[in-house]
């Protein structure tokens, strides 16, 4: 089991900075959510938080889960896509607007400063690595590989890109572009396996599934951030499980991805048959 430290959560009341569209006209909606900052003290990159405009009373009654992607100086920054009822409503939120959000919540990323740490990231999962790199003490022995398909310029990556992290970008995650997003995730787990590496992913369940079974495979040292569905974000609903091998628990007990996760070790889990 993860030996992050768990950090008590906070309920806030954010006002929103602004929003704004950051995809072309053309391409799926991507945004970028600021808010003001909740004036927390400590969070680990790959942690997230619950997120609720006021503005939806009780016509839409669950929060959200997000990422946090950026949390320096006064802002807070939220990544998403409009992708259903709740996101496409967030696209419209004004300055001014209030949210209510809780977190940081689960668990953060590992930290190992001296050993080499590969991100994979598909599509909108890069966001939970811009935190994460700003944090990390030795970004020199990062890289990363981040599979995508609109332009790299909707993306939170400027932040990635001014580190000194080895990045490489695959812009297409379909047709051909899969093939190759998926032959050079398998050569950068087979580099993480031969210099003992660590290996963290996040995006979307078919590329998630695929690093874990490779990592199974090849006995790569490999953290998944898992992207379920959530309600409440604190373990209550039971809504986000995910299956576990004995690795986590003899009786193979189902783990609560926002409270156990959402940071786990590929032996902890069992993606087969996973549809999220």
């Amino acid at each position: 089991m993860s030996e992050t430290e768990h950090i008590t959560p906070e309920r806030s009341v954010l006002r929103v900075k602004g929003v704004r569209r950051v995809s072309p006209a053309e391409e799926r909606g991507l945004y970028m959510l600021d808010l003001a900052h909740p004036g927390w003290e400590k969070w680990r990159g790959g942690q997230f938080f619950m997120l609720r405009p006021l503005s939806w009373g009780g016509e839409l009654l669950w929060a959200r889960p997000f990422s946090i992607c950026m949390a320096a100086g006064d802002t807070l920054s939220v990544f998403f896509q409009a992708a259903g009822r709740g996101t496409d409503r967030m696209s419209g939120l004004v300055p001014g607007d209030e949210v209510m959000v809780w977190g940081p919540l689960g668990n953060g990323f590992a930290v190992e400063p001296e050993r080499r740490t590969f991100l994979l990231a598909g599509g909108i999962g890069i966001a939970p690595f811009a935190e994460y790199v700003r944090l990390h003490p030795a970004p020199g022995n990062v890289s990363m590989l981040f599979c995508h398909r609109p332009p790299l310029s909707c993306y939170p990556a400027a932040d990635l890109l001014q580190k000194a992290i080895r990045f490489a970008s695959n812009r297409e995650m379909d047709g051909s572009g899969l093939e190759r997003s998926l032959a050079l995730t398998d050569e950068a787990l087979a580099s993480a396996k031969a210099c003992g590496g660590l290996v963290l992913a996040c995006g979307p369940m078919p590329y998630l599934r695929h690093v874990w079974q490779k990592a199974m495979d090849i006995g790569a040292r490999v953290q998944l951030s898992l992207e379920n569905r959530m309600a409440c974000g604190v373990g209550a609903c039971l809504g986000c499980v995910a299956k576990t091998t004995p690795h986590w628990s003899k009786a193979g007990l189902p783990a609560q991805v926002c409270t156990k996760g959402p940071v786990f070790w590929a032996e902890d889990l069992d993606l087969n048959g996973e549809k999220q």
